[in-house]
C-alpha cells in the first residue's frame, strides 16, 4: 500500500487507575472521525509510568490486553501502546501491537530508566520487534530507547531490502527535558532514513513530574510534519511510501553505512519482583 495513516493519541493520564483510562482512552478513540489504520497510545498508558508492578501488573490474559483486542476488533484498526505486563515472573515494560482480528505482537523495553529506579522493578527485553501492516515495516521503541541509536540503527539487505520504514517511540518523558525528546526524534529519522513518529503523555503524574506531550511525527530528512506541546490531541497523518522511497533513492546514504550485527544479551541482573516497595 502506498499509504499508511496513524492516530496519535496525546493525552493526561489518570495516576494508577486504570479503569479510568481505559474509559478515557476509549472516548478519545470513539472521536476520530478519519478513517486510519494505527492507533498509536503513550507508554504505560494504563497507569502513568509507575514502579509499583506488583500491584498493578497484568497477564496477557487481563484486562487492559482484552480491551485492546476488543477496540481493534470494532474499530477495525491496530492498537499500540505499553502496559506493565507479569510474564512468566517477571515484569515488563511491554509494548503490544494488537491487530483487529486478535493477533498481538509485543517487544519489551529494552533499555530501563536506571534514573528512575525502573531497572529495580523491571526485567529488560532483548530483542527488537518489527511489525507490518499493508506493507509496510514498523520498528517499536519505548520512551528511553530513544537515546541509544544503535539498538534503532537501520539496516539495509540485498534480499530484503530496508528493515523498516517507520520507527514509533511511546514515552512518559518528562517536560524537564523536551529538548533531547524533540531533537532525538528527528535524529533518529535523519540517520534512519525513515518516518518517526514520536508519542508522549501531557499533565502531572503521581511523582509530580510535569509532561509537556511534544508528541511528534517526522519524515526522513528530520523535518517535523506534526508537533503539539502542553495540549491533549487526537491527531491523525497519513505518511506516504513515495516520499520515503524519493528520498532514500536520491540521497542514497544508506550505501555508505557501517555493517554491524545485534547480538542477544543474556538477562542480568534482573530484578526480584518481591522487592516492590519503591
Amino acid at each position: 500500500m502506498s499509504s499508511l495513516s496513524f492516530t496519535l493519541i496525546q493525552t493526561s493520564i489518570y495516576w494508577e487507575d486504570k479503569e479510568a483510562n481505559l474509559k478515557m482512552l476509549e472516548d478519545k478513540i470513539n472521536s476520530i472521525s478519519q478513517p486510519t489504520h494505527v492507533v498509536v497510545l503513550p507508554e504505560m498508558f494504563s497507569t502513568g509510568f509507575s514502579m509499583k508492578p506488583g500491584a498493578l501488573a497484568e497477564k496477557m490474559d487481563g484486562n487492559t490486553v482484552s480491551w485492546m483486542k476488543k477496540t481493534a476488533a470494532a474499530k477495525k484498526i491496530i492498537i499500540t501502546g505499553s502496559v506493565i505486563i507479569e510474564d512468566g515472573g517477571l515484569y515488563y515494560n511491554r509494548l503490544l501491537w494488537v491487530l483487529p482480528n486478535g493477533e498481538v505482537g509485543y517487544y519489551n523495553k529494552r533499555h530501563l530508566f536506571a534514573y528512575g529506579n525502573e531497572d529495580q522493578y523491571y526485567a529488560p527485553g532483548n530483542e527488537r520487534f518489527i511489525a507490518s501492516a499493508n506493507g509496510w515495516k514498523i520498528n517499536l521503541m519505548v520512551c528511553y530507547d530513544l537515546r541509544f541509536p544503535v539498538w534503532a540503527r537501520q539496516q539495509f539487505h540485498q534480499a530484503d531490502g530496508f528493515e523498516y520504514d517507520v520507527l514509533i517511540y511511546v514515552a512518559n518523558w518528562p517536560a524537564r527535558r523536551n529538548h533531547a525528546w524533540k531533537t532525538l526524534l528527528q535524529a533518529r529519522a535523519i540517520e534512519n532514513q525513515c518516518y518517526v513518529i514520536g508519542v508522549n503523555r501531557t499533565g502531572i503524574d503521581g511523582n509530580d513530574l510535569n509532561y509537556s506531550g511534544d508528541s511528534m511525527v517526522a519524515d526522513s530528512l528530520g523535518k517535523v510534519l506534526y508537533q503539539k506541546e502542553n495540549e491533549e490531541d487526537v491527531f491523525t497523518i497519513t505518511l506516504e511510501k513515495k516520499h520515503l522511497n524519493e528520498i532514500r533513492e536520491k540521497l542514497p546514504f544508506w550505501r555508505e553505512a557501517d555493517p554491524f550485527l545485534l547480538l542477544k544479551q543474556p538477562a542480568e541482573n534482573i530484578p526480584a519482583n518481591e522487592s516492590d516497595s519503591f
